[in-house]
C-alpha cells in the first residue's frame, strides 16, 4: 500500500514537471525519442518524461539584426563600407530549428554577399543615389532564400554608406562647387529680372509721358480752333446785325474808323489807309467845316 502511494506521489511529481505553459508569440519544438514530432503553440502542454523533449524554443516576434560594416566594391572600383538593418519573421517553428545550423549568422553571411553581388553592378554614384532600388533587391533575394529556414524577410534597410576620405572631400568640393554656381544663376537671374523691370518701367514713363504731352497739344489746338471759330461767328454775326440795319456806306466807313484808331493804339510807326478810307476822310471833315461856317 505504501509502494502505490509512492508511485502515485512519483507519477505526480512527473506530470506536474513536465506541464508546460506555452506564451503568446511563442513556439516550441518537440522530439519523441530524438525525431521531430510536434510544435506546441500557445496554451497548456504536457511533456512524456524521457520520451519527448524540448527542441528549440522559438519567439514568433519579429526580429531586428543590425550587421557590421561590410566592405564592398562598386563597379568603377570604389571601395566602401555598408552596414544594413534586416527586419525578419520566424514564421516556421520547424523550418528555423532543422533548415540551417545558426540562422542568424546564415542571415548574416547571406547579407553580405548579396550587398556585394548587387553593389557591384553599380557605380558610386547610382549607388549614394539608389537606397530604395538596393533595399528592395535585398529584401527579394534574402525573402527568398530564407524560406527553407522558416523565415521571412520583411525589410532590408542601409544604414550607412561610408566612400573613402579622399572620395568624400571631392564629393564635398563637388557639392559645394555646386551650390556655388545655383547661387551665381538665382542671382543672374534676378538681376536680369530687375533690370527688365527697369526697362519696362522707363518704357511705361515715357508712354504716358509722350500720351501727356500729345493730350495737351490736342487741346490746345482745339482751344484754338474753337477761339477761331468763335472770331468768326462773331465776325458773321456783326455782318449779320448791320446788313439787317440796311448801315450805308458812312456807317461802313465810321465802323473803319474806329477800326483803325484801335490799331493806332499799339506800338505800331506806320498805319497804310485804304484810298476808301481817305475820301471818306476828306468829306466828313469838309462837311465838317461847312458845319462850322454855317453856325458863324
Amino acid at each position: 500500500m505504501d509502494g502505490l502511494i509512492w508511485f502515485v506521489i512519483i507519477i505526480a511529481i512527473l506530470v506536474i514537471a513536465n506541464i508546460r505553459i506555452v506564451s503568446q508569440a511563442r513556439a516550441y519544438v518537440i522530439e519523441r525519442l530524438g525525431r521531430y514530432n510536434e510544435t506546441w503553440q500557445t496554451g497548456v502542454h504536457i511533456k512524456i518524461p524521457f520520451i519527448e523533449k524540448i527542441a528549440n524554443t522559438v519567439s514568433l516576434k519579429e526580429k531586428v539584426r543590425d550587421f557590421a560594416p561590410q566592405p564592398v566594391i562598386t563597379k568603377d572600383n570604389v571601395t566602401m563600407q555598408i552596414d544594413t538593418v534586416v527586419y525578419f519573421q520566424i514564421t516556421d517553428p520547424k523550418l528555423y530549428t532543422y533548415g540551417v545550423e545558426n540562422p542568424i549568422n546564415a542571415i548574416e553571411n547571406l547579407t553580405a554577399t548579396t550587398l556585394r553581388n548587387i553593389i557591384g553592378d553599380l557605380e558610386l554614384d547610382q549607388t549614394l543615389t539608389s537606397r530604395d532600388v538596393i533595399n528592395t533587391k535585398m529584401r527579394l533575394i534574402l525573402d527568398e532564400a530564407t524560406d527553407p529556414w522558416g523565415i521571412k524577410v520583411n525589410r532590408v534597410e542601409v544604414k550607412n554608406i561610408l566612400p573613402p576620405h579622399d572620395i568624400q572631400e571631392a564629393m564635398e568640393k563637388q557639392m559645394r562647387a555646386e551650390r556655388e554656381r545655383r547661387e551665381a544663376i538665382i542671382r543672374a537671374e534676378g538681376e536680369k529680372r530687375a533690370a527688365i523691370l527697369r526697362a519696362e518701367g522707363e518704357k511705361e514713363s515715357a508712354i504716358l509721358v509722350a500720351e501727356a504731352n500729345k493730350e495737351v497739344q490736342i487741346r490746345e489746338a482745339e482751344g484754338e480752333a474753337e477761339a477761331i471759330v468763335k472770331v468768326q461767328e462773331a465776325t458773321a454775326q456783326g455782318l449779320t446785325l448791320l446788313k439787317d440795319a440796311k448801315a450805308d456806306q458812312a456807317v461802313l466807313a465810321l465802323k473803319s474808323f474806329e477800326t483803325f484808331a484801335k490799331v493806332a493804339d499799339g506800338q505800331s510807326t506806320k498805319i497804310i489807309i485804304p484810298a476808301e478810307l481817305q475820301n471818306m476822310a476828306t468829306f466828313v471833315t469838309s462837311a465838317v467845316e461847312m458845319m462850322d461856317k454855317t453856325k458863324k
